[in-house]
């Protein structure tokens, strides 16, 4: 029996590390984790590649934790590269329903007319990401360079 044709979304920005498999665009398959990225994500994508067919690689490029991001982008990025697989990337706003997401302390990452700002609140909610029923293609680049942010948090 052939494996079957995915697109895996990745969101790796804090806990759980959500993974999305992708049909025809449509979501088929959910795997959640409290694991460290660095220790699961080896694991889990090795899985995958041996249940299907990896036509593109998706994720969550910032803002958010700089070694989640970073290991993320290093993660993906090599599987990119050493399997030839086209990689994309979007904010992670469009997955938390433009909600805050924590920076440093009180500072949290605000998307504005879409720019990507901090601002200081009160209280900092727990930001929960959901992967979305449909990947719509036109909302990822080719750029996949990770929104590290550094220096609004310096």
């Amino acid at each position: 029996m052939p494996k079957k044709n995915v697109d895996i979304f990745l969101i790796a920005l804090n806990s759980p590390i959500l993974i999305g498999i992708y049909e025809e665009n449509i979501l088929i398959e959910t795997i959640k984790s409290q694991e460290k990225s660095s220790d699961i994500l080896p694991l889990l994508y090795k899985d995958l590649f041996k249940k299907y067919n990896v036509k593109q690689l998706f994720y969550t490029n910032g803002p958010g934790s700089f070694m989640a991001i970073k290991v993320a982008y290093i993660f993906l990025k090599s599987l990119s590269i050493l399997k030839n697989i086209p990689l994309f990337a979007t904010d992670a706003f469009k997955f938390n329903q433009n909600k805050p997401i924590k920076a440093i302390g009180k500072l949290c990452f605000v998307k504005i007319d879409s720019e990507i700002k901090t601002q200081k609140f009160k209280d900092v909610e727990e930001v929960v990401f959901e992967l979305p029923k449909q990947l719509v293609y036109e909302e990822f680049s080719k750029n996949t360079t990770p929104l590290y942010m550094i220096g609004a948090v310096g």
